[in-house]
């Protein structure tokens, strides 16, 4: 079954990661950053060893979305963001190809656990189970 792995972030915390504090996230300094990606390549290379991995990316920063809704008068509605009703955003995700879900909690379990400074938010790795066709509704 394919999973949909996903972690969640704010702008302040893209921010952060780049030396800016804010209340609620501590500025990240060069070694908190190469600790991050390091355990993060980790993790996708052991599930391309397993080739349980479909994908996965790192997702642009709050300020660089873009958001397309329908106005009213039948015209597109084009938004860019950050958006200030906005709290946390995905920030990433892995497609994965996992033999059961007891599988793919124990990655997601393995991601949590990323290094980050003290007093960093720790957001939950949200699971969603891919549907293959019709026949999941």
């Amino acid at each position: 079954m394919k999973y949909l792995v996903m972690v969640q972030g704010t702008q302040a915390d893209y921010e952060a990661m780049q030396g800016k504090a804010s209340p609620g996230s501590p500025a990240w300094n060069e070694q908190d950053v190469r600790a991050m990606y390091a355990y993060m390549e980790a993790i996708n290379n052991d599930l391309a060893e397993t080739g349980e991995m479909v994908d996965g990316q790192g997702l642009a920063e709050p300020a660089k979305i873009r958001s397309v809704t329908l106005g009213d008068d039948g015209k597109a509605v084009i938004t860019d963001g950050p958006y200030s009703e906005t709290k946390e955003l995905m920030a990433g995700y892995w497609v994965l190809e996992c033999a059961s879900l007891e599988r793919v909690t124990e990655i997601a379990d393995r991601i949590i656990r990323c290094p980050q400074p003290a007093g960093a938010p720790n957001y939950p790795v949200v699971i969603r189970p891919i549907m293959d066709g019709a026949g999941d509704i």
